[in-house]
Protein backbone atom coordinates (compact mmCIF):
# COMPACT_ATOMS: atom_id res chain seq x y z
CA UNK A 1 0.00 0.00 0.00
CA UNK A 2 3.25 2.32 0.47
CA UNK A 3 3.22 2.68 -3.48
CA UNK A 4 -0.87 3.66 -3.38
CA UNK A 5 0.17 6.21 -0.89
CA UNK A 6 3.35 7.35 -2.62
CA UNK A 7 3.44 11.22 -3.50
CA UNK A 8 5.51 13.27 -5.88
CA UNK A 9 6.75 16.15 -3.80
CA UNK A 10 6.67 19.41 -5.68
CA UNK A 11 8.45 22.14 -4.72
CA UNK A 12 6.34 25.75 -3.66
CA UNK A 13 5.20 26.57 -7.65
CA UNK A 14 5.42 30.86 -8.14
CA UNK A 15 1.76 32.56 -8.09
CA UNK A 16 -0.38 31.28 -11.64
CA UNK A 17 -0.48 33.87 -13.93
CA UNK A 18 -4.03 35.17 -14.63
CA UNK A 19 -4.46 33.32 -18.18
CA UNK A 20 -6.66 34.46 -20.97
CA UNK A 21 -8.07 31.20 -23.37
CA UNK A 22 -9.21 32.67 -27.04
CA UNK A 23 -10.19 31.04 -29.80
CA UNK A 24 -9.66 31.43 -33.66
CA UNK A 25 -11.45 29.81 -36.37
CA UNK A 26 -8.76 29.17 -38.43
CA UNK A 27 -6.33 26.98 -40.07
CA UNK A 28 -5.95 23.48 -37.39
CA UNK A 29 -5.95 22.71 -34.13
CA UNK A 30 -2.39 21.96 -33.70
CA UNK A 31 -1.74 25.31 -34.51
CA UNK A 32 -2.68 26.12 -30.79
CA UNK A 33 -0.46 27.82 -29.14
CA UNK A 34 0.79 29.73 -26.05
CA UNK A 35 1.26 33.29 -26.39
CA UNK A 36 3.36 35.02 -23.54
CA UNK A 37 1.40 38.15 -23.59
CA UNK A 38 -2.11 38.84 -25.07
CA UNK A 39 -4.31 38.55 -27.64
CA UNK A 40 -6.74 41.93 -27.82
CA UNK A 41 -9.70 40.40 -30.61
CA UNK A 42 -9.66 44.47 -31.97
CA UNK A 43 -7.38 46.30 -34.19
CA UNK A 44 -5.94 49.90 -35.04
CA UNK A 45 -8.53 52.05 -36.40
CA UNK A 46 -6.15 53.74 -38.44
CA UNK A 47 -4.79 52.79 -42.12
CA UNK A 48 -2.08 54.80 -41.61
CA UNK A 49 -0.68 53.54 -37.82
CA UNK A 50 1.98 50.48 -37.93
CA UNK A 51 1.07 47.27 -38.44
CA UNK A 52 3.93 45.72 -36.99
CA UNK A 53 6.24 46.79 -34.49
CA UNK A 54 9.14 44.74 -32.52
CA UNK A 55 12.34 45.08 -30.32
CA UNK A 56 11.32 47.22 -28.03
CA UNK A 57 7.61 48.78 -27.84
CA UNK A 58 6.38 50.74 -24.86
CA UNK A 59 3.04 50.11 -23.95
CA UNK A 60 0.43 52.72 -22.59
CA UNK A 61 -2.51 51.90 -20.61
CA UNK A 62 -4.97 54.58 -20.04
CA UNK A 63 -8.47 55.38 -19.47
CA UNK A 64 -8.35 58.70 -20.97
CA UNK A 65 -10.78 60.26 -22.72
CA UNK A 66 -9.90 61.37 -26.12
CA UNK A 67 -13.22 62.06 -27.67
CA UNK A 68 -16.18 64.35 -27.10
CA UNK A 69 -17.88 63.17 -23.76
CA UNK A 70 -21.56 63.55 -22.64
CA UNK A 71 -21.64 65.32 -19.36
CA UNK A 72 -22.80 62.54 -16.60
CA UNK A 73 -25.60 65.07 -15.34
CA UNK A 74 -28.01 66.64 -17.35
CA UNK A 75 -26.93 70.11 -18.35
CA UNK A 76 -26.76 71.99 -21.81
CA UNK A 77 -25.20 75.03 -22.68
CA UNK A 78 -26.76 78.59 -24.15
CA UNK A 79 -25.65 81.08 -27.01
CA UNK A 80 -26.75 84.02 -28.56
CA UNK A 81 -24.49 83.45 -31.78
CA UNK A 82 -22.85 81.29 -33.85
CA UNK A 83 -19.62 83.01 -32.94
CA UNK A 84 -20.37 81.77 -29.38
CA UNK A 85 -21.06 78.62 -30.72
CA UNK A 86 -17.56 77.99 -32.51
CA UNK A 87 -15.67 79.47 -29.43
CA UNK A 88 -17.43 76.09 -27.19
CA UNK A 89 -16.68 74.01 -29.49
CA UNK A 90 -13.25 74.76 -30.10
CA UNK A 91 -12.62 75.21 -26.30
CA UNK A 92 -14.29 71.90 -26.19
CA UNK A 93 -11.87 70.72 -28.82
CA UNK A 94 -8.49 71.82 -27.46
CA UNK A 95 -9.13 69.95 -24.50
CA UNK A 96 -9.48 66.64 -26.33
CA UNK A 97 -5.85 68.24 -28.21
CA UNK A 98 -4.04 68.84 -25.26
CA UNK A 99 -4.81 65.41 -24.22
CA UNK A 100 -3.66 63.42 -27.48
CA UNK A 101 -0.55 66.10 -27.66
CA UNK A 102 0.15 64.74 -23.77
CA UNK A 103 0.42 61.24 -24.95
CA UNK A 104 2.55 62.41 -28.11
CA UNK A 105 5.12 64.06 -25.93
CA UNK A 106 5.37 61.09 -24.05
CA UNK A 107 6.38 59.14 -26.69
CA UNK A 108 8.62 61.38 -28.23
CA UNK A 109 10.41 61.21 -25.12
CA UNK A 110 10.96 58.15 -24.58
CA UNK A 111 11.39 56.48 -28.53
CA UNK A 112 14.67 58.28 -29.21
CA UNK A 113 15.86 54.98 -31.44
CA UNK A 114 13.34 54.03 -32.86
CA UNK A 115 11.06 52.24 -30.63
CA UNK A 116 7.86 51.68 -30.76
CA UNK A 117 4.31 53.18 -28.96
CA UNK A 118 1.14 51.28 -28.03
CA UNK A 119 -1.90 53.01 -26.70
CA UNK A 120 -4.11 51.04 -25.42
CA UNK A 121 -7.30 52.86 -24.24
CA UNK A 122 -10.53 51.97 -22.45
CA UNK A 123 -12.16 55.14 -23.26
CA UNK A 124 -13.24 56.19 -27.28
CA UNK A 125 -10.53 58.03 -29.56
CA UNK A 126 -12.57 60.25 -31.89
CA UNK A 127 -11.14 60.68 -36.05
CA UNK A 128 -9.03 63.98 -35.29
CA UNK A 129 -7.57 62.34 -31.92
CA UNK A 130 -6.89 59.09 -34.50
CA UNK A 131 -5.15 61.61 -37.32
CA UNK A 132 -2.67 62.92 -34.43
CA UNK A 133 -1.65 59.76 -33.08
CA UNK A 134 -1.31 57.97 -36.55
CA UNK A 135 1.35 61.10 -37.37
CA UNK A 136 3.31 60.39 -34.85
CA UNK A 137 3.80 57.05 -35.03
CA UNK A 138 1.12 55.65 -32.29
CA UNK A 139 -1.02 52.16 -32.85
CA UNK A 140 -3.49 52.94 -30.86
CA UNK A 141 -6.67 50.73 -30.03
CA UNK A 142 -9.70 52.41 -28.28
CA UNK A 143 -12.49 50.70 -26.23
CA UNK A 144 -10.79 47.76 -24.87
CA UNK A 145 -12.22 45.81 -22.13
CA UNK A 146 -11.71 46.42 -18.67
CA UNK A 147 -10.00 43.08 -18.29
CA UNK A 148 -7.77 42.93 -20.97
CA UNK A 149 -6.74 46.27 -19.53
CA UNK A 150 -6.11 44.33 -16.32
CA UNK A 151 -4.38 41.83 -18.03
CA UNK A 152 -2.19 43.98 -20.02
CA UNK A 153 -0.62 45.24 -17.02
CA UNK A 154 0.17 42.21 -15.57
CA UNK A 155 1.56 41.32 -18.94
CA UNK A 156 4.05 44.29 -19.70
CA UNK A 157 3.77 45.91 -16.50
CA UNK A 158 3.35 49.89 -15.78
CA UNK A 159 0.69 51.69 -14.41
CA UNK A 160 -2.90 52.24 -15.71
CA UNK A 161 -3.32 55.43 -15.77
CA UNK A 162 -7.07 57.98 -15.87
CA UNK A 163 -5.30 61.62 -16.50
CA UNK A 164 -2.87 62.59 -18.84
CA UNK A 165 -1.69 64.33 -15.66
CA UNK A 166 -0.03 61.13 -14.70
CA UNK A 167 1.72 60.49 -18.14
CA UNK A 168 5.20 60.42 -17.40
CA UNK A 169 7.69 57.37 -18.64
CA UNK A 170 7.46 54.95 -15.20
CA UNK A 171 3.75 54.10 -15.95
CA UNK A 172 5.18 52.78 -19.07
CA UNK A 173 4.81 48.68 -19.91
CA UNK A 174 7.06 47.04 -22.43
CA UNK A 175 6.69 44.24 -24.77
CA UNK A 176 8.85 42.66 -27.71
CA UNK A 177 6.57 42.05 -30.38
CA UNK A 178 3.25 44.24 -31.05
CA UNK A 179 1.68 43.42 -34.49
CA UNK A 180 -1.52 42.58 -36.13
CA UNK A 181 -3.17 40.05 -37.81
CA UNK A 182 -6.43 40.19 -40.12
CA UNK A 183 -8.98 37.12 -40.49
CA UNK A 184 -11.42 37.82 -42.72
CA UNK A 185 -13.39 40.92 -41.52
CA UNK A 186 -11.67 40.66 -38.00
CA UNK A 187 -8.80 42.17 -36.86
CA UNK A 188 -6.61 40.90 -33.89
CA UNK A 189 -3.61 42.76 -32.08
CA UNK A 190 -1.03 40.67 -30.35
CA UNK A 191 1.33 41.94 -27.48
CA UNK A 192 3.91 39.45 -26.86
CA UNK A 193 6.02 40.05 -24.27
CA UNK A 194 9.50 38.65 -24.30
CA UNK A 195 11.02 34.96 -24.84
CA UNK A 196 13.69 33.40 -26.98
CA UNK A 197 11.95 33.32 -29.99
CA UNK A 198 8.47 33.44 -31.29
CA UNK A 199 6.49 30.26 -33.43
CA UNK A 200 5.68 31.57 -36.98
CA UNK A 201 2.36 31.37 -38.37
CA UNK A 202 2.15 28.78 -41.05
CA UNK A 203 0.55 31.58 -43.17
CA UNK A 204 3.27 33.70 -43.00
CA UNK A 205 5.11 31.31 -46.32
CA UNK A 206 2.22 29.64 -47.08
CA UNK A 207 4.06 26.35 -46.03
CA UNK A 208 2.72 23.51 -44.34
CA UNK A 209 5.07 21.74 -41.44
CA UNK A 210 6.01 22.10 -38.26
CA UNK A 211 6.50 25.23 -37.01
CA UNK A 212 9.98 27.13 -36.59
CA UNK A 213 11.16 29.33 -34.25
CA UNK A 214 12.38 33.32 -34.99
CA UNK A 215 14.73 35.08 -32.85
CA UNK A 216 13.59 38.22 -31.63
CA UNK A 217 15.85 41.50 -30.75
CA UNK A 218 13.99 41.02 -27.08
CA UNK A 219 15.74 43.48 -24.53
CA UNK A 220 16.87 42.47 -21.12
CA UNK A 221 14.91 45.00 -19.47
CA UNK A 222 11.64 43.81 -20.52
CA UNK A 223 9.65 42.31 -17.09
CA UNK A 224 8.76 38.35 -17.33
CA UNK A 225 4.93 38.31 -18.28
CA UNK A 226 2.63 37.46 -15.82
CA UNK A 227 -0.26 36.91 -17.86
CA UNK A 228 -0.41 34.96 -21.13
CA UNK A 229 -3.12 33.81 -23.81
CA UNK A 230 -4.04 30.33 -25.38
CA UNK A 231 -4.76 30.83 -28.79
CA UNK A 232 -6.74 27.96 -29.63
CA UNK A 233 -7.20 27.45 -33.33
CA UNK A 234 -9.09 25.18 -35.44
CA UNK A 235 -11.40 25.01 -38.74
CA UNK A 236 -15.04 24.62 -37.36
CA UNK A 237 -16.73 24.83 -33.76
CA UNK A 238 -16.18 21.50 -32.75
CA UNK A 239 -13.22 21.33 -32.66
CA UNK A 240 -12.10 24.50 -30.82
CA UNK A 241 -14.92 23.42 -28.14
CA UNK A 242 -12.98 20.55 -27.88
CA UNK A 243 -9.57 21.95 -27.59
CA UNK A 244 -10.60 24.91 -25.49
CA UNK A 245 -12.49 21.78 -22.84
CA UNK A 246 -9.32 20.19 -23.17
CA UNK A 247 -7.12 22.98 -22.13
CA UNK A 248 -9.18 24.22 -19.15
CA UNK A 249 -8.52 20.13 -17.65
CA UNK A 250 -5.25 20.77 -17.98
CA UNK A 251 -5.16 24.11 -15.94
CA UNK A 252 -7.35 22.78 -13.63
CA UNK A 253 -5.05 19.60 -13.12
CA UNK A 254 -1.69 21.84 -12.88
CA UNK A 255 -3.71 24.16 -10.66
CA UNK A 256 -4.96 21.10 -7.91
CA UNK A 257 -1.46 19.50 -8.41
CA UNK A 258 0.06 23.22 -7.05
CA UNK A 259 -2.45 23.46 -4.11
CA UNK A 260 -2.01 19.98 -3.07
CA UNK A 261 2.02 20.13 -3.55
CA UNK A 262 1.32 16.46 -3.96
CA UNK A 263 0.63 13.91 -7.12
CA UNK A 264 -0.44 10.15 -7.25
CA UNK A 265 1.32 7.97 -9.93
CA UNK A 266 -1.13 7.30 -12.67
CA UNK A 267 -2.38 4.87 -15.36
CA UNK A 268 -4.00 2.82 -13.17
CA UNK A 269 -0.94 2.06 -10.69
CA UNK A 270 -2.47 3.86 -7.39
CA UNK A 271 -5.92 1.48 -8.18
CA UNK A 272 -3.90 -1.96 -8.85
CA UNK A 273 -1.93 -1.56 -5.66
CA UNK A 274 -5.05 -0.41 -3.79
CA UNK A 275 -6.43 -3.70 -5.05
CA UNK A 276 -3.28 -5.91 -3.91
CA UNK A 277 -3.85 -4.49 -0.58
CA UNK A 278 -7.55 -5.06 -0.21
CA UNK A 279 -6.54 -8.65 -2.01
CA UNK A 280 -3.64 -9.23 0.65
CA UNK A 281 -3.49 -7.35 4.44
CA UNK A 282 -7.65 -6.38 4.30
CA UNK A 283 -9.09 -9.50 3.05
CA UNK A 284 -7.10 -11.65 5.68
CA UNK A 285 -8.31 -9.07 8.57
CA UNK A 286 -12.12 -9.71 7.63
CA UNK A 287 -14.69 -11.88 8.88
CA UNK A 288 -17.73 -13.45 7.34
CA UNK A 289 -19.57 -11.85 4.68
CA UNK A 290 -17.21 -9.21 4.71
CA UNK A 291 -14.98 -10.58 2.81
CA UNK A 292 -17.32 -10.62 -0.46
CA UNK A 293 -17.20 -6.42 0.02
CA UNK A 294 -13.39 -6.48 0.00
CA UNK A 295 -12.97 -8.61 -3.30
CA UNK A 296 -16.16 -6.19 -4.79
CA UNK A 297 -13.77 -3.15 -3.73
CA UNK A 298 -10.71 -4.39 -5.21
CA UNK A 299 -12.56 -5.51 -8.47
CA UNK A 300 -13.82 -2.72 -8.93
CA UNK A 301 -10.79 -0.69 -8.08
CA UNK A 302 -8.75 -2.80 -11.19
CA UNK A 303 -11.86 -1.24 -13.39
CA UNK A 304 -10.03 1.74 -14.29
CA UNK A 305 -6.62 -0.13 -15.52
CA UNK A 306 -8.35 -2.58 -17.44
CA UNK A 307 -10.43 0.55 -19.54
CA UNK A 308 -7.41 2.68 -19.98
CA UNK A 309 -5.86 -0.95 -21.71
CA UNK A 310 -9.56 -1.83 -23.61
CA UNK A 311 -9.27 2.09 -24.92
CA UNK A 312 -5.28 1.70 -26.19
CA UNK A 313 -7.15 -1.02 -28.23
CA UNK A 314 -5.48 -3.85 -25.81
CA UNK A 315 -7.01 -6.75 -24.32
CA UNK A 316 -8.29 -5.35 -20.68
CA UNK A 317 -7.96 -9.08 -18.91
CA UNK A 318 -4.16 -9.45 -20.30
CA UNK A 319 -3.48 -6.54 -19.31
CA UNK A 320 -4.85 -6.95 -15.60
CA UNK A 321 -2.44 -10.45 -15.59
CA UNK A 322 0.69 -8.48 -16.52
CA UNK A 323 0.07 -5.53 -13.93
CA UNK A 324 -1.14 -8.40 -11.16
CA UNK A 325 2.22 -10.31 -12.02
CA UNK A 326 4.50 -6.93 -11.46
CA UNK A 327 2.60 -5.96 -8.26
CA UNK A 328 2.97 -9.34 -7.22
CA UNK A 329 6.76 -9.04 -7.97
CA UNK A 330 7.57 -6.12 -5.46
CA UNK A 331 6.65 -3.21 -8.28
CA UNK A 332 5.82 -0.05 -7.15
CA UNK A 333 3.94 2.52 -8.94
CA UNK A 334 3.34 -0.10 -11.73
CA UNK A 335 0.39 1.08 -14.54
CA UNK A 336 -0.14 0.03 -17.91
CA UNK A 337 1.72 0.75 -20.59
CA UNK A 338 -1.04 2.31 -23.40
CA UNK A 339 1.53 1.74 -26.29
CA UNK A 340 2.39 -1.75 -25.21
CA UNK A 341 -0.58 -3.15 -23.16
CA UNK A 342 1.95 -4.43 -20.46
CA UNK A 343 3.40 -2.99 -17.30
CA UNK A 344 5.42 -0.13 -16.56
CA UNK A 345 6.67 2.72 -13.87
CA UNK A 346 4.16 5.34 -13.91
CA UNK A 347 6.45 7.50 -11.81
CA UNK A 348 9.88 7.08 -14.64
CA UNK A 349 7.14 7.30 -17.73
CA UNK A 350 6.08 10.82 -16.15
CA UNK A 351 2.11 9.76 -15.77
CA UNK A 352 0.77 11.29 -12.84
CA UNK A 353 -2.90 12.10 -11.52
CA UNK A 354 -4.46 15.00 -9.05
CA UNK A 355 -4.20 13.57 -5.13
CA UNK A 356 -7.64 15.34 -4.79
CA UNK A 357 -9.18 13.62 -7.31
CA UNK A 358 -7.94 10.38 -6.07
CA UNK A 359 -9.18 10.97 -3.00
CA UNK A 360 -12.27 12.34 -3.55
CA UNK A 361 -13.51 8.97 -6.21
CA UNK A 362 -12.22 6.95 -2.51
CA UNK A 363 -15.12 9.02 -0.79
CA UNK A 364 -17.72 9.35 -2.91
CA UNK A 365 -17.86 6.25 -4.65
CA UNK A 366 -18.68 4.23 -1.96
CA UNK A 367 -21.54 6.52 -0.63
CA UNK A 368 -22.68 6.61 -4.48
CA UNK A 369 -22.52 2.89 -4.44
CA UNK A 370 -24.56 2.09 -0.74
CA UNK A 371 -27.61 4.75 -1.64
CA UNK A 372 -28.12 2.69 -5.35
CA UNK A 373 -28.64 -0.60 -3.05
CA UNK A 374 -31.02 1.05 -0.60
CA UNK A 375 -32.66 2.64 -4.10
CA UNK A 376 -32.68 -0.94 -5.25
CA UNK A 377 -34.27 -2.35 -2.13
CA UNK A 378 -36.58 0.14 -1.85
CA UNK A 379 -37.92 -0.40 -5.62
CA UNK A 380 -37.69 -4.34 -4.93
CA UNK A 381 -39.67 -3.62 -1.83
CA UNK A 382 -42.62 -2.02 -3.21
CA UNK A 383 -43.05 -4.37 -6.14
CA UNK A 384 -43.56 -7.19 -3.57
CA UNK A 385 -46.03 -4.83 -1.71
CA UNK A 386 -47.95 -4.71 -5.11
CA UNK A 387 -47.73 -8.14 -6.14
CA UNK A 388 -49.21 -9.09 -2.50
CA UNK A 389 -52.04 -6.74 -2.71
Amino acid sequence: MRTARARARLCPPPLCPPHQIMHMRHKLDRDTRLVRGLVLDHGARHPDMPKRMEGEVFVLTANIGLEFERSEVSAGFFYSSADQRERLVAAERATTDARVAAVVALKEKVCTSGQGFLLVNQKGIDPPALDALAKAGILALRRAKRRNMERLVLACGGVAINSTEELEPAVLGKAGLVYEHVLGEEKYTFVEVRGEGRWREQGERDVRGPPTTLPLAIPQDVPAPRSCTILIKGPADHTLAQVKDAARDGLRAVKNAIDDGALVPGAGAFEAAAAAHLRGACMAAAVGRAKLGVAAFADALLAVPKTLAQNAGHAGQDALIALDAAVAAGGTGVGVDLATGGAMDAALAGVWDNFRVKAQTLQSAPVVASQLLLVDEVLRAGANMRKKG
